[in-house]
């Protein structure tokens, strides 16, 4: 019972992360913060629901794969989020800043395309 509990704890939890990974992809402005977001959650989202799979199968083969796969998910991932952030960066990708509210208001529509 307790063992089920957890099990479905971990793997909601994954699920969770998932989505909200998602999330951060279709709603942050630009392209570093949506690498960040998905980088994080998805990473930890596979950990977390892997071994929550890996738990309810009992300790064998198919477990032992399952937990390799997670450790290769769990090395790979960030490294290849940097690698596509960095290749990002050295093709002049701007981030994202933010215009204050006097800036835009002041400005008139010629001096807003300068």
């Amino acid at each position: 019972m307790i063992l089920e509990i957890m099990v479905g704890l971990l793997v909601v939890g994954g699920v969770f992360l998932f989505f909200t990974g998602t999330l951060g992809l279709i709603r942050f402005p630009d392209f570093y913060c949506r690498m960040h977001a998905t980088g994080k959650c998805d990473t930890l989202g596979a950990l977390m629901a892997l071994t929550g799979l890996a738990v309810y199968n009992g300790f064998n083969l198919v477990s032992l794969k399952i937990i390799f796969i997670a450790v290769f998910i769990f090395l790979a991932n960030p490294t290849a989020t940097n690698a596509i952030g960095r290749a990002a960066l050295v093709n002049n990708v701007k981030p994202w800043m933010k215009e204050s509210a006097e800036s835009t208001s002041e400005a008139g529509p010629e001096e807003k395309g300068k």
